[in-house]
């Protein structure tokens, strides 16, 4: 089968000199683009790497692939800038590893995806969007709405991944710091700040795999090096992930609250109609999981991406990893994923 792997890569986009350094943190490093390139070969597939934007775009039409591989998530600050390889491949009739457009833009935009988590009864920290810090009275209209939440709140910008915008400062203790930091949320990402509340608990992500129906892959428990009430997992610690932070895959969490996770998890992945692969994002308060975010378009770099790791804890390796979501793939429409 002749794939292509559509995807951003760093360092291959325009970015200018006065731009906040974390704008293609969501891209990928060539070597993950060759390591799954190299999955697929072993396979016994033919690969050609389409990239993403017009680039990609004269690719399919000129020479349109027999399937393609995605993980592009897209340049620019839309919330539906990951939705729109999808689309294209839809419009053209390619079958396509992943999520739809649909799906791509619910995930992406994190009071969105809130919304329809809590309509399926998965808890989520209490929040409130601020947005445009321009119009008279709005940082006043923020204040109220973060005192009605409580301090202290995590700040993120609504419509971005892989941590961009989260920072150590991220964590709000006061109405004095809220206004400052939503203003520069939106100088640098020209989009509404999350003020969210701020759960003080171990953070666990959860890996699901396949369609149906779709299975739990594993857990991960990601906790401080250094112990605090108050950790935040920001760029600053994922980019000194090796010395900042400990990844327990398996977690060493009550079997009660594993199934609370697993149950949580899939209901997650159901009620915003993820396909194929997914990581959900929880915080754990006094046992129960509170929903922060999926990543429907998960980092698959060999060594260091989270579902990585944790799937490595449950001896899966990466190659089986990229296998593993190519045949849910296939399964799903019908294709023969394997040249064997």
């Amino acid at each position: 089968m002749r794939i292509g792997i559509t995807c951003d890569i760093q360092g291959h986009s325009a970015v200018s000199a006065d731009a906040s350094d974390d704008l293609e943190e969501e891209f990928d490093k060539p070597e993950t683009v060759h390591a799954i390139a190299a999955v697929l070969r072993e396979l016994g597939h033919e690969v050609e790497v389409l990239g993403d934007g017009p680039q990609m775009l004269r690719r399919v039409l000129d020479d349109p692939p027999e399937f393609v591989f995605n993980f592009a998530e897209g340049t620019g600050i839309s919330r539906s800038r990951e939705a729109r390889v999808p689309a294209v491949l839809e419009m053209l009739g390619i079958p396509y590893s992943g999520s739809d457009p649909l799906t791509l833009a619910a995930t992406l935009d994190k009071d969105c995806a809130k919304r329809l988590v809590q309509s399926a009864g998965v808890k989520t920290p209490r929040w409130e969007m601020a947005d445009c810090p321009g119009a008279p009275g709005r940082i006043a209209d923020w204040e109220k709405h973060a005192a009605r939440i409580g301090f202290p709140l995590i700040v993120k910008p609504a419509y971005e991944g892989s941590s961009k915008g989260i920072r150590t400062k991220s964590l709000v203790e006061s109405p004095a710091e809220l206004g400052p930091l939503v203003s520069e949320l939106w100088s640098n990402y020209r989009q509404p700040a999350l003020v969210e509340e701020f759960i003080a608990g171990d953070e666990v992500t959860v890996g699901v795999v396949g369609n149906d129906p779709p299975r739990v892959l594993g857990m991960m428990r990601i906790s401080p090096a250094e112990p605090t009430e108050r950790f935040v997992y920001s760029l600053e610690v994922k980019r000194d992930w090796q010395r900042q932070v400990r990844y327990e895959a398996p977690p060493k969490l009550p079997v009660s609250c594993t199934a609370r996770l697993e149950e949580a998890a899939l209901a997650c992945y159901r009620v915003l109609g993820c396909r194929d692969v997914s990581r959900v994002d929880f915080r754990l308060r006094d046992g129960e999981p509170y929903f922060l975010e999926v990543n429907p378009l998960p980092g698959l770099h060999p060594h260091n991406s989270d579902l990585v790791i944790m799937a490595r804890g449950y001896g899966v390796s990466h190659s089986e990893l990229v296998r593993m979501i190519l045949q849910a793939a296939c399964d799903r429409q019908h294709l023969s994923w394997s040249t064997t």
